[in-house]
């Protein structure tokens, strides 16, 4: 996960110029920009901010001679960021019929592209978290681009989330969450219980059928322009794994939650319309909801020891404050199931939050 902002219109971007801490890529841009500016009709004296996100990457909204169109300038330093995967997806989601932004120009030496303006609002810019009946409509429309996606799945075009990647992401939870944000160290009893655990959870997930995963499906990431279908963005990351990881995320969501009959109620939504479009999900939903429920543990765990990396290393405090929510998810699911009692545990001890046992009292 990038926990990458999509460009968005705020009133602390809408007008504000980029900033530029290098001034030769400075110097770089502008001559680019002005180079593709005719072809494109863009007006160069308009480049303003529109987002950044978790990476390197920053975005920028540029106007054409057309006053109802502007385009979207993503900022990509080579040495920081590969844009070739962006590319290379951007195509295969157009060709699998899913509305995403069309690279217009990509200057590959630089890291500079020009891209398809989806629009100013996300999906989570505009559901209300204490009305899930009115968000329904939006969330059916993300489970049909979602089903789209995974229907044009091929074997050995984008790279494999297999055993060494699930299991290099589980290992950013003892690292970042407990090691740098906890001061802890995971030895002894709580390395045996995540050890345990994690192990459980990479074997269940390289159970599951395999599609393809664009690994941070959610609304934050999902575009509402002028009616369906939702743009979709932050799409770099994208691997062939699991069929349960992108309704897990978009159901079990980093920047917000839901009360589990809605979450229930869309899971049953895409399920079915995948059952009915040949996607390989089982055939018992609640088989179904479990496997959902386990890669969602994955992601969880990942996300958790990110959002402590983002803080700690790269100095962006607003993504830990969404760590409690990650904690819930994890709690609540490894409660659910027996086999994931010593993950319990483990969050119960770095947590500090252990039950009292016998005559020990606040971690065991």
């Amino acid at each position: 996960m990038t926990a990458s902002q999509p460009p968005a219109r705020s009133a602390a971007t809408a007008s504000q110029p980029p900033v530029w801490t290098d001034p030769a890529r400075a110097h770089t841009f502008q001559r680019w920009i002005e180079r593709i500016a005719p072809q494109h009709r863009l007006l160069p004296d308009t480049v303003r901010l529109a987002s950044a996100d978790a990476s390197f990457r920053r975005y920028f909204r540029v106007d054409t001679g057309d006053e109802a169109l502007t385009r979207i300038v993503m900022d990509a330093p080579p040495a920081q960021e590969n844009s070739e995967p962006f590319v290379h997806v951007a195509g295969l989601m157009a060709a699998a019929g899913v509305k995403a932004p069309h690279v217009l120009e990509w200057d590959r030496d630089n890291g500079f592209l020009l891209l398809d303006d989806l629009g100013f609002q996300t999906m989570l810019d505009v559901i209300d978290p204490a009305d899930p009946a009115a968000a329904r409509p939006l969330f059916e429309q993300a489970i049909d681009s979602l089903i789209l996606w995974q229907l044009a799945s091929e074997q050995d075009v984008l790279p494999p989330y297999d055993r060494a990647l699930l299991e290099r992401e589980l290992s950013l939870f003892p690292q970042w969450y407990v090691g740098q944000h906890r001061g802890m160290t995971a030895e002894g009893k709580l390395k045996e219980r995540l050890d345990r655990s994690f192990n459980l959870i990479v074997e269940n997930n390289l159970a599951a059928p395999r599609v393809y995963v664009h690994r941070d499906f959610m609304p934050r990431n999902l575009m509402v322009g002028s009616g369906a279908p939702l743009g979709v963005l932050d799409f770099q990351d994208a691997v062939h794994g699991p069929i349960t990881y992108d309704i897990a995320s978009l159901m079990r969501d980093a920047f917000l939650s839901w009360e589990e009959d809605f979450v229930i109620d869309m899971t049953v939504r895409y399920w079915q319309k995948a059952r009915k479009a040949g996607l390989p999900v089982d055939e018992d939903f609640g088989a179904f909801y479990r496997a959902v429920e386990w890669m969602g543990l994955q992601r969880h765990l990942k996300v958790a020891g990110i959002f402590a990396r983002l803080t700690l290393r790269d100095g962006k405090p607003k993504y830990l404050a969404d760590a409690p929510r990650f904690i819930n998810y994890i709690r609540a699911t490894a409660g659910r199931y027996r086999e994931l009692t010593p993950l319990l545990r483990a969050i119960d001890e770095i947590e500090g939050t252990a039950p009292v046992t016998g005559f020990a009292y606040g971690r065991v």
